[in-house]
């Protein structure tokens, strides 16, 4: 993954001056979380909002769900934001999810997933399965903008990429 642009955020109606984040400190939250929230859109325009377990790699965020809700709103709506279980320590991305269906992309992600989590998921078919759990789509989440602050608000950052840094994420 390319390195992104940090620049001080637009927050309660203006650019909050700050120091800046290196991306570093992002990455690091991303990598090390147990719970990402993620949140869509429905297509009537109310929010969808669930936690789930998934794996931050320098192609971006990947998760598995076997929600039929999910899968269908960004079937229709890609667009995703991300967000850790830390309101303190606070990382947000904001970027579009692509279903994975390639089987090296989709082993890739079995074996970061049950590394991590201790767990013996595995691919089945175009989908990620378990022990118990059914089977359902992965998505890979390449972000656009992520924002990110530690704790009490301080040194609020903002990340972007470029769109041609965005194409060599996938």
């Amino acid at each position: 993954m390319t390195i992104p642009v940090a620049a001080p955020p637009e927050m309660f109606g203006s650019v909050v001056p700050s120091d800046l984040l290196p991306w570093g400190w992002a990455e690091e939250r991303l990598v090390a979380a147990q719970t990402y929230w993620v949140a869509t859109s429905r297509p009537s325009g109310r929010a969808h909002v669930r936690p789930v377990r998934g794996v931050w790699s320098e192609d971006g965020f990947v998760f598995s769900t076997g929600s039929p809700v999910v899968a269908g709103i960004l079937t229709v709506n890609p667009e995703i934001a991300v967000h850790l279980e830390s309101g303190q320590d606070a990382v947000i991305v904001e970027g579009t999810a692509e279903r994975l269906t390639e089987p090296d992309a989709l082993e890739d992600y079995v074996q970061a997933t049950n590394h991590k989590y201790a767990r013996r998921a595995f691919v089945a078919g175009e989908a990620v399965a378990g022990a118990g759990i059914p089977p359902g789509p992965a998505f890979r989440v390449s972000p656009s903008v992520v924002f990110g602050w530690d704790v009490g608000l301080h040194n609020p950052t903002r990340w972007s990429w470029s769109a041609s840094s965005r194409a060599r994420l996938r």
